[in-house]
């Protein structure tokens, strides 16, 4: 491979560059690759979780290295440092601070795997410099402003992908086009399930003391600056609507891309409703450990359902629950059979009494699929090019407005309410939960649960027309210093 870096600095994101330079602090003494020409230069921002998957592959190809580790917390990111030394035989440069990365000419990537709420202002300040992008899921923290990185790929033409990995299953490709092929029929629904061990997170009584070493202000960026009362800083961010998206924009993106791929659908749906609460427990957290979500599309619905209990008796030691043979999977209901994707890199056919009927499996190099975009310049080459992550994304958002704005209800209200709708499918969902919380000794007869109203969207401006209590959902209130630029401004 001949790379010429000045490729990579396309005029239109160099003018991007210019005007937010100011932002960023100069790199000192800043790495330089040893092979300027043949290797493309990666930043990984955020060292804990993902971030670890994001570092091996990036420095175990023979097409990338790792030029800069960036983690606020210090202690996280110096752990890596050897492993990745040892794997690409170079050491990266270890920085608390990302931004002094995308001052370096060197660097042609920001690879970002840093909580949510960060995904999309690092990435729209990397693309602003001139950097290529990958970006983990979800690819946002809100609706807007998973929008507003679509429009600075466009407008700046940076290859940008979100990390939603069954987008390069074979497999998965296959059998997506085995089914929108009409093989089985037209699509009749389809769900996906995130069936997924959750225990409490636990509750201070009084605000959690930020480990030494941790940029807490950075580590909070857009987000509001608030004391904690949960006892872990990493990962259980998750659990708050302020950093996190719950289970369902965390492992259930996955599955909430896998079903809207299979639909075909390349807009958010009209209507979209949600069930669910945080029950079993009380901890620090906020968002859903239960819950069920309808999105109403014109061709069909897609329900998903989230559960974080085990099937019964809050026994940790039982099974999570199945459902058509998915627990971390999709149901894809057609005509004349029915489709099971049960992982990121297998699917299988049935008919609807359910013999099998084809099956595929094989899985994917995402990763490898991203660099080979960045080599050729085209945005078509990549498996899930940023508006696929966003739409996936907002899907989840919008479930997570209606939840927000609902009011909780009995069991019986509940009932009275799914009724109404004369939704076959909503009804079928409801009533199935109900059953796992009653197994697991929750009793809904006692309000526990939100039920949300069901919110009407256009598409085409993915806005909910009249409905200002919504709209302002689909953004929020950003710090100064870290605000996400809006591309129409």
């Amino acid at each position: 491979m001949s790379l010429n870096r000045r490729y990579f600095l396309k005029s239109a994101a160099a003018v991007g560059a210019a005007a937010v330079s100011t932002q960023y602090l100069q790199a000192q003494d800043a790495p330089k690759s040893t092979s300027p020409n043949e290797k493309i230069g990666v930043a990984v921002v955020g060292a804990g979780g993902r971030g670890n998957s994001h570092l091996s592959a990036f420095s175990g190809s023979s097409d990338s290295e790792v030029l800069y580790i960036c983690d606020v917390d210090e202690a996280q990111g110096g752990k890596k440092v050897k492993g990745v030394a040892d794997k690409q035989g170079r050491t990266p440069k270890l920085l608390k601070d990302f931004r002094k990365a995308l001052e370096d000419p060197s660097v042609d990537v920001i690879s970002t795997a840093t909580p949510n709420h960060w995904h999309a202002l690092v990435a729209i300040w990397a693309m602003q410099a001139g950097k290529h992008v990958y970006v983990e899921k979800p690819v946002s923290h809100n609706v807007w402003e998973g929008r507003q990185i679509v429009k600075w790929a466009r407008q700046l033409d940076m290859i940008c992908q979100c990390g939603t990995q069954s987008r390069s299953s074979p497999s998965l490709q296959a059998a997506v086009d085995y089914v929108q092929a009409g093989e089985l029929g037209e699509i009749k629904y389809a769900i996906g399930t995130c069936y997924k061990p959750r225990k409490s997170i636990g509750k201070l009584s009084e605000p959690l003391k930020i480990p030494e070493g941790v940029d807490y202000d950075m580590w909070c960026g857009p987000a509001a600056k608030v004391d904690l009362y949960r006892p872990r800083l990493h990962y259980d961010w998750h659990w708050d609507f302020n950093t996190g998206n719950g289970d369902m924009g965390n492992q259930g993106i996955h599955q909430m891309d896998i079903a809207r791929w299979f639909l075909g659908e390349q807009k958010l749906s009209s209507r979209v409703m949600s069930i669910g609460g945080r029950v079993g427990y009380e901890d620090a957290g906020d968002t859903p450990n239960t819950q069920i979500v309808y999105h109403d599309f014109d061709k069909a619905p897609l329900i998903f359902e989230t559960r974080g209990l085990p099937s019964k008796n809050l026994d940790w030691k039982n099974p999570m629950d199945e459902y058509r043979g998915s627990r971390i999977g999709v149901i894809v209901q057609c005509e004349n059979g029915y489709v099971v994707i049960p992982t990121y890199s297998k699917a299988t056919a049935f008919d609807n009494d359910g013999n099998e009927v084809k099956s595929w499996s094989g899985g994917g190099n995402h990763f490898g699929n991203f660099l080979d975009a960045v080599k050729s310049g085209k945005k078509e080459d990549l498996n899930a090019e940023i508006l696929e992550g966003h739409l996936s994304s907002a899907l989840c958002h919008t479930g997570a407005i209606s939840h927000m704005l609902g009011s909780t209800m009995t069991k019986e209200q509940v009932d009275d309410h799914v009724d109404k709708t004369s939704n076959a499918l909503w009804r079928d969902s409801w009533d199935r939960m109900a059953k796992h919380l009653d197994a697991n000794g929750v009793d809904v007869s006692d309000p526990k649960l939100s039920v949300g109203p069901f919110l009407e969207m256009d598409p085409n401006t993915e806005t909910f027309p009249g409905n200002e209590p919504a709209n302002k959902l689909l953004t929020r209130n950003y710090r100064e210093g870290y605000v996400v630029p809006d591309a129409d401004a």
